[in-house]
């Protein structure tokens, strides 16, 4: 499937590593507990922190009643060259929360990285991850950034017990979004101009199948979905290069360029494992659609 395609997961981790040293930096700072030099980093980049930036040991002491937690592709370690940063800052209630939210986003905003964002305390990231699907399943997946790494256990302990207690319904509601992504976008294996993350057997339907298995209702994605998963993962990489912005649609003026940064003969070559890759991915969520079904009865 992947051939001699070329691979950025070390370059994606190594990005993940440095942008938390970073937040870690500015959340220390916004608490008032300065560690390291963020001169560099707030003014005049792009998108990302320099490399190497206050790569030293983390000292200080972290911040206290408050955590920082990433979401979606970073929180995954996924984070592509166009992507934005989704983070959630949890707090104990401390009064000042207002002032370090303000404190920690607009050094963010200034380095002219895309942001979103949202401030709650554990209980309220538990009720909107009651009532909203994407908030669940970036919680289910959080990964803890910095500060109080009791705050980020307790908020992915309330909302991931809460998907397996209320499983029938939330999973009734993964496979009517998954069916309208479908229904919106086509399956990836068949399409000319492919929708890398939203397509049937793209990168949202594997997502999807790691949180049925969260509900300890199927297993998680085997080896051949997981490498077809890090095909479209390097595929989406290489695009936000050539394109210099964040795309998930793969067109057609794009893909000789896109095929050249995965080290791929031509655009033909790329789209022949990209098939690959969506039909692997269908029929895993298939198998995975089929276990559900025969949970719910």
């Amino acid at each position: 499937m992947r051939g001699d395609a070329r691979s950025y997961a070390a370059v994606r981790r190594d990005r993940a590593a440095d942008i938390d040293r970073w937040l870690a930096d500015l959340l220390r700072s916004a608490c008032g507990t300065p560690h390291g030099s963020l001169g560099g980093v707030a003014r005049g980049v792009r998108r990302d922190p320099p490399r190497g930036a206050s790569r030293g040991a983390p000292g200080g002491g972290a911040p206290e009643g408050v955590a920082l937690v990433a979401v979606g592709s970073l929180g995954r370690g996924e984070l592509a060259p166009g992507s934005d940063l989704d983070l959630v800052l949890l707090h104990d209630g401390r009064r000042d929360v207002a002032r370090v939210a303000d404190r920690l986003w607009y050094p963010i905003w200034d380095a002219g990285a895309g942001l979103d964002h949202s401030v709650r305390t554990v209980e309220e990231a538990a009720a909107v991850a009651r009532d909203d699907l994407r908030a669940a399943l970036g919680l289910i997946q959080a990964r803890h950034v910095a500060g109080d790494p009791e705050l980020t256990r307790a908020a992915r302990g309330t909302v991931l017990a809460g998907w397996r207690a209320d499983a029938r319904r939330r999973l009734g509601e993964l496979r009517e979004a998954a069916e309208g992504r479908a229904e919106a976008c086509g399956e990836l294996a068949f399409l000319l101009e492919p929708d890398l993350r939203d397509a049937r057997g793209g990168l949202r339907d594997v997502q999807a199948m790691q949180a049925v298995a969260a509900a300890w209702v199927a297993p998680a994605p085997g080896p051949r979905s997981r490498e077809a998963y890090e095909l479209l993962l390097d595929v989406r990489h290489a695009l936000h290069l050539v394109t210099a912005r964040g795309a998930d649609r793969l067109v057609l003026q794009e893909q000789d360029a896109v095929a050249g940064a995965l080290g791929l003969l031509d655009a033909e070559a790329l789209m022949r494992r990209l098939a690959e890759a969506g039909r692997t991915v269908a029929s895993w969520t298939t198998a995975t659609s089929a276990r559900r079904a025969a949970w719910r009865r």
